[in-house]
């Protein structure tokens, strides 16, 4: 099954998905990246220890399939004209619209290739959430997005750094993508407890 055959993002869908990157990225940029510069100098202005727009690409595609892909492009491109520094936008070297569509693709990429191999990682079907399938799905789709980011990046990252910056990438992604679903299991929980007192 490619995703969640009975939820089509639709007009709201679309803008809610590009709106949650935003803020999502927004949250990255103003509370986690500045927390990081501070505690831990050294480490790369690309990579986030956190990075919470790798948990909505995750989510998103796990929800809807490959209709995400678009609302994920359209909200990571807003995110970037709002959120990113003209010194970090000439650092990039015009290299963002491919790292941002190939990190949109990774995600993607992720679920088709366990669909492939037998691995049911969509939404959908009656069934409950596979949270171990979930993450081993955003691990796969780290993977593939740490190593595009890191060959589009090769001129702007050190040679000697590459591991660590294939390092930071994941546990970014992965971190950023656990946070997420915990605040939307809080969330979710949160909403369901008044209906369940009643």
């Amino acid at each position: 099954m490619r995703g969640s055959d009975g939820f089509a993002p639709g007009l709201s869908g679309f803008g809610l998905i590009a709106l949650t990157y935003i803020v999502c990225h927004g949250v990255t940029i103003w509370v986690i990246a500045p927390a990081q510069r501070f505690f831990l100098d050294d480490v790369s202005v690309i990579a986030s220890l956190a990075y919470l727009p790798h948990g909505v690409r995750v989510l998103s595609i796990w929800l809807v399939g490959w209709r995400a892909i678009l609302p994920l492009i359209a909200g990571a491109v807003a995110a970037n004209m709002i959120f990113t520094s003209s010194h970090i936008v000439d650092l990039m070297q015009g290299k963002m619209s491919v790292s941002i569509l190939m990190s949109v693709l990774s995600a993607y990429a992720a679920f088709e290739v366990l669909r492939l191999l037998g691995v049911a990682s969509y939404a959908g079907g009656g069934r409950r959430v596979n949270w171990r399938t979930l993450m081993l799905t955003g691990l796969l789709a780290s993977v593939f997005n740490s190593v595009c980011q890191t060959l589009i990046f090769s001129g702007i990252i050190a040679p000697d750094g590459t591991l660590w910056e294939l390092a930071s990438f994941v546990v970014g992604d992965m971190i950023g993508q656990i946070v997420l679903m915990i605040a939307l299991m809080m969330i979710f929980r949160a909403l369901r407890g008044p209906a369940t007192r009643a």
